[in-house]
């Protein structure tokens, strides 16, 4: 390959699910020179040879020394000046410390206990891979300790950290897992313990030994990381690990830029693309044609692609596509054609048919041939140039350090001149084909000069997604990133900085012209105190910022996944830090084991601890200057006392950590009210979302809302499911309607009888006699007062609900009913059951029996019987009668049926007399006082307490009734438990995205187009950044606002004298006033001494006359909301609320 020529052939951009950039054939020089230092005692590459003379590059290293923020000193993986050309001038040593925790040879049994969330995300298959992997991370600075931190975490057999380097000052700034103690130690092992700490399952070791083939095929290492290394040692490692079939990671970050390339050999296959469950579809008709059609049903589209394979089962008579896998054609959303069907048996009903994922195969080129022939994946649409030209920094920077002997310095304008000179260079080697005809010179100036800075968000976000890939490349999970992925947030620094001086910023390369401009000089920007723990974040953001940051006052709402990562990048970033800065933190949850897998501050042994409280005292741990105040309240109507103006108003901002949208929506209103920036984020696997609120520049988190979720109908549960969620939901509400809701009633009774009684009559008829019926099934004399009746009390149920309610449903609706439109009544979503007749030798059956009635035990205080085969034995004694269907129950077919019967019930006299008899019908309190009722409250995540075993058993056994595949226990906890699919990574990233915006906001950003809201899916990979969207603009009277704006009042006035103060000010007269649900003044509907009264009263006496409460002392103003007119009597449609202040702060 000559190394003399920088050719292009054509820049081609394919847009996919994944967006590649790819530039071909491009050779390039590489440089060696200098003395050298060694980290990688690896073979050399023999495709990159030196542009003097041609010998291989073992004879003649580049001499770049580690990334250091000066021109000497050491700041890479181990590198240092002077000579170590041989082992035996090595002065570093070798140590390697592992866990207590003995590694398997074969990949372990996982523990959904503590994986449960990463499970969903993964599956079994990809978490046992990882479980059987070794992982190598070179370099333990900030990134690759994130990396580090996210791959343990994710449960790989074993993580060997290495770094020859000792911890600097510089190191500070982004090293969560170091401390001034810290300084001097070898990184790799001062960070050793932390990182083992987070998962007793993965074996860390550390070594700080020159790395070479030998070791690496010792600890049989599956992937290699690397992080903090010079171009010549990425191309070293990064060939060998593609001749040796070792997946390779390249992870960087420079400032407010990162990268990352991916090389997972010739011939890798990805088993699941996208991460998305299987479409699955009912079918309805198959047509005898050739293609055969597919009918599926018409409510919702199939979502079926073109090409995609599918394979079908419970299809009756037409039973040859049962098992078969067939290639689709979509000719519309609703139907799709298979192979030919017209020698097939006609289709008789039933069936579904579900997508088939196909493997797919990638080929992956190694890093020397990639940096001449880059594939380059886009991350922000709007900046399409910049792949290319960070593609030119990175290794500008290399050329830099070689020609000039050291890096360039920070915020030098004739240093970020001399670098942008060398990208211009590497650019030009062949003039009519450059890499990109699009060199931004702005953007090479600022990469220059903040290229020596270290940043904790960015590691963040570049560490997140890099682990990721690691875990790609180990199970085949989720399609890799091809192959350089190039990320910037050059939009933190000020606007008069990231924006380029003039509107023309780039370098067009001709043969004859080249059009820049000139740099900018930012003498505030240059750090100043190499001692400081910022000093790497002081570098991009200068001293003045840094002193912002920790005056700066923030609200971290929730302390979970996201929450933790929050903090612990705050404190990297030295927000609260200062005298009068702070962080506050809450959450009114404590610590479980399943936690542990994703919300990295919390520790085996804090199970059970308040999670706000933990994680305050964890990040403490990591920057003592942080000042941070946790709190254990909930953020609602409820604590505005805790969280009232004065806590509001002194913040800069907030950041929610939450999980669910109606406390999201609620911490927005008040972010709203008080005009404090937010950011909401949120992920779901391997997706990731970031929304910027900014006041009066964007919308308000709650401006838009999702669609809801469809909801199932209840005759749908109840009697007609056809997927297993149906049963599966109908299995939790099962639960609940005989271990839960029928003991509160129960115990409600005989707490107290005469209540339990007034109650019951605002009930109607129906509801009345479903709650008597089961307070006395619950007290009543056939309840069961031993473990045998409990047995028998789980062999009815079992008979009622698997076996008599099917042959009662055929009894009503048989096999054979047509509807009177002449059409099948067991057809389309209608699956047609069949009864279930209880054998003791079915271990599902028995599975039911066991948990049911040591359920029922535990809800009536009996001890169990913990032998299940003396349970077997018992329940084979019990004789149940045989079940003959009765004619006259009624079975409804849809809910306006059921609703309608609900509804009905008798009123007046009558209603009352049957209210007492249906009392006469339950146990004199005096039966019933010993009887000893505990309500089970659905736990999901306590796998011994039986709560997850019933709900499989039970929804398995309805599947079978209606002929549904079924789910194992790891599906049912996740539909059952409503659990939301988590990995450690994508709250890594986003997180990081999330504490860019709040550099802007500390930045006093006054431009829409400099903030990002971000949805990314890590699975794809897509990375998609968009403007936020500004406020709707609405107008009265001429006079245009927004959900920012808003009337002041200061001071109490009455009624009289608020109409007049909004005659006069606004020129709009007040028809109504009112507060929330209460209409403090309205004249239409006021009775005209009222009137005269009210109107001299002051409006906060009104407003606690009509709402009949006094107003808290802590409360200081009132939302209003008003009708008005103009002075003409016009209605005038829409205006902004009043913030009515009527008592003043002390």
């Amino acid at each position: 390959m000559s190394s003399d020529h920088l050719q292009q052939s054509s820049i081609t951009t394919t847009t996919t699910t994944s967006t590649t950039i790819t530039i071909s054939s491009i050779t390039k020089e590489i440089s060696s020179e200098g003395d050298d230092h060694r980290l990688f005692d690896f073979p050399n590459p023999k495709r990159f040879k030196s542009s003097e003379n041609g010998d291989d590059m073992s004879n003649n290293n580049n001499g770049i020394d580690a990334m250091d923020h000066t021109e000497s000193g050491s700041h890479q993986n181990g590198f240092s000046n002077g000579n170590s050309n041989s082992m035996t001038n090595r002065t570093t040593t070798t140590t390697n410390q592992m866990t207590s925790t003995q590694v398997p040879v074969t990949p372990r049994d996982i523990d959904e206990g503590l994986y449960s969330r990463m499970l969903y995300v993964m599956g079994r298959e990809a978490m046992q891979a990882l479980s059987g992997s070794n992982v190598l991370i070179s370099g333990m600075r900030g990134l690759g300790v994130e990396i580090a931190k996210n791959i343990v975490l994710g449960g790989v057999r074993s993580v060997v950290i290495h770094d020859c380097n000792s911890v600097t000052y510089a190191d500070l700034s982004s090293q969560y897992f170091f401390t001034e103690a810290d300084i001097g130690k070898n990184r790799a092992e001062a960070s050793q313990k932390k990182l083992a700490e987070l998962n007793n399952y993965v074996e860390v070791s550390y070594s700080s030994e020159e790395l070479n083939a030998e070791y690496i095929q010792r600890k049989k290492i599956n992937v290699f990381v690397l992080t903090e290394a010079v171009l010549d040692e990425q191309i070293k490692i990064g060939d060998y690990c593609h001749a040796n079939n070792i997946k390779f990671v390249l992870a960087d970050t420079k400032g407010l830029f990162g990268q990352i390339f991916c090389d997972f050999g010739e011939d890798f296959q990805v088993f699941d693309t996208t991460g998305e469950n299987p479409i699955m579809q009912i079918v309805t008709e198959i047509s005898n044609d050739n293609p055969g059609v597919v009918f599926l049903s018409a409510d919702t589209r199939h979502g079926f692609e073109e090409g995609t394979y599918v394979t079908f089962s419970g299809v009756k008579g037409m039973t040859e596509v049962n098992g078969q896998e067939y290639k689709i054609t979509v000719p519309s959303p609703y139907t799709f054609t298979i192979a030919d069907t017209s020698a097939f048996g006609k289709y008789a009903g039933g069936g579904t048919v579900t997508e088939v994922k196909k493997p797919e195969t990638m080929q992956f080129k190694s890093f020397s041939q990639s940096l001449s022939e880059p594939e380059m994946s886009i991350c922000d649409f709007a900046k399409m140039y910049m792949p290319a030209n960070l593609h030119l920094a990175f290794q500008a920077l290399s050329a830099y350090r070689v020609k000039y002997n050291g890096l360039p310095k920070p915020w030098d304008d004739n240093d970020a001149e001399k670098f942008y000179e060398l990208t211009k260079e590497i650019n030009c080697k062949t003039p009519d084909k450059p890499i990109t005809d699009e060199l931004n010179k702005h953007v090479m100036h600022l990469f220059s000069k903040i290229c020596t800075g270290d940043l904790c968000p960015i590691q963040a976000v570049i560490g997140g997604i890099a682990a990721q890939e690691v875990m790609k490349a180990v199970t085949g999970k989720f399609k890799p990133i091809k192959q350089f992925l190039y990320f910037d947030a050059i939009e933190c620094l000020p606007e008069n900085i990231f924006n380029p001086p003039s509107s023309d910023s780039t370098t067009t390369t001709t043969t004859t012209t080249t059009t820049t401009t000139s740099p900018t000089d930012v003498p505030s920007m240059k750090p100043v105190n190499k001692n400081s723990r910022y000093y790497s974040q002081t570098i991009v953001f200068g001293e003045e910022f840094q002193e912002k940051l920790a005056a700066s006052k923030y609200f971290v709402v929730g302390s979970g996944a996201i929450g933790c990562e929050m903090l612990k990048n705050f404190a990297m970033m030295g927000i609260g830090c200062g005298k009068n800065g702070a962080i506050y933190v809450t959450d009114m949850d404590s610590i479980e084991k399943s936690n542990l897998n994703r919300q990295f501050l919390f520790r085996q042994w804090n199970i059970g601890q308040m999670k706000s409280k933990v994680a305050a005292e964890a990040i403490k741990q990591m920057n003592n200057t942080v000042n941070i105040q946790a709190f254990i309240e909930r953020v609602d109507p409820e604590t505005e006392k805790v969280y009232d103006d004065a806590f509001f108003e002194q913040l800069d901002g907030v950041v929610n950590a939450l999980d669910n949208i109606s406390a999201r929506q609620y911490v927005d209103r008040r972010c709203v009210y008080y005009r404090k920036p937010l950011v909401d984020s949120g992920t779901l696997g391997t997706k990731a979302s970031v929304q910027v609120v900014v006041p009066y520049l964007t919308e308000s988190y709650s401006s838009t809302n999702d669609p809801p979720e469809p909801s199932v109908p209840m005759c749908t549960l109840r009697n007609f499911p056809f997927l297993i969620e149906h049963t599966i939901e109908w299995a939790r509400d099962y639960f609940e309607g005989i271990f839960t809701n029928p003991v509160r009633l129960a115990q409600e009774y005989q707490k107290d009888q005469k209540a339990f009684s007034e109650r019951l009559k605002k009930l109607t008829a129906y509801q009345k006699q479903e709650e008597i019926n089961n307070v006395q099934r619950i007290l009543g004399p056939d309840r069961p007062k031993s473990f045998p009746d409990c047995i028998k009390w789980a062999r009815q149920i079992f008979q009622e609900q698997f076996h008599n309610t099917l042959v009662q449903l055929l009894f009503n609706f048989p096999r054979n009913q047509v509807t009177t439109k002449g059409e099948r009544f067991w057809s389309g979503n209608k699956r047609c059951p069949h009864e279930i007749r209880f054998d003791p030798e079915n271990k599902l059956h028995m599975d039911f029996i066991y948990a049911a009635s040591t359920l029922c035990a535990e809800m009536y205080s009996i001890p169990p019987l913990k032998d299940r085969q003396e349970v077997k034995n018992y329940v084979s004694t019990i004789h149940i009668p045989e079940f003959k269907p009765r004619q006259g129950v009624t079975i409804h077919e849809n809910d306006e049926q059921m609703k309608a019967h609900e509804i009905g019930g008798g009123s007046g006299e009558n209603e009352a007399v049957e209210l007492q008899q249906l009392l006469q019908k339950l146990p004199k309190l005096e039966d019933i006082a010993n009887v000893q009722l505990k309500p089970l409250e659905f736990e999901k995540d306590d796998d011994t307490n039986f709560h997850i075993d019933f709900i499989t058993a039970t929804s398995n056994l309805r599947a079978e009734n209606y002929e549904i595949d079924p789910a194992d226990r790891s599906k049912t906890k996740q539909i059952a438990g409503r659990i939301i699919p988590a990995i450690a990574t994508a709250t890594a990233m986003v997180t990081g995205l999330v504490c860019l915006e709040v550099y802007k906001f500390l930045q006093q950003h006054k431009k829409i187009e400099s903030y990002r809201n971000s949805f990314v899916n890590m699975a794809l990979p897509f990375f998609g950044f968009s403007e936020p969207v500004p406020p709707k603009i609405s107008k009265y009277l001429g006079n245009e606002f927004s959900l920012w704006d808003r009337f002041e009042v200061n001071g109490d006035m009455t009624v009289e004298e608020l109409i007049e103060y909004f005659k006069k000010e606004h020129k709009i007269v007040i028809t109504m006033l009112s507060a929330g649900m209460s209409v403090i003044y309205s004249p239409h509907f006021m009775r005209k001494k009222d009137k005269a009264q009210d109107m001299n009263k002051k409006i906060s006496e009104l407003y606690a006359t009509v709402t009949k409460k006094e107003i808290p002392p802590h409360v200081h103003s009132l939302t209003l909301d008003m009708l008005c007119e103009d002075l003409e009597g016009v209605d005038v449609e829409d205006v902004p609320y009043i913030k009515y202040t009527f008592r003043q702060k002390k």
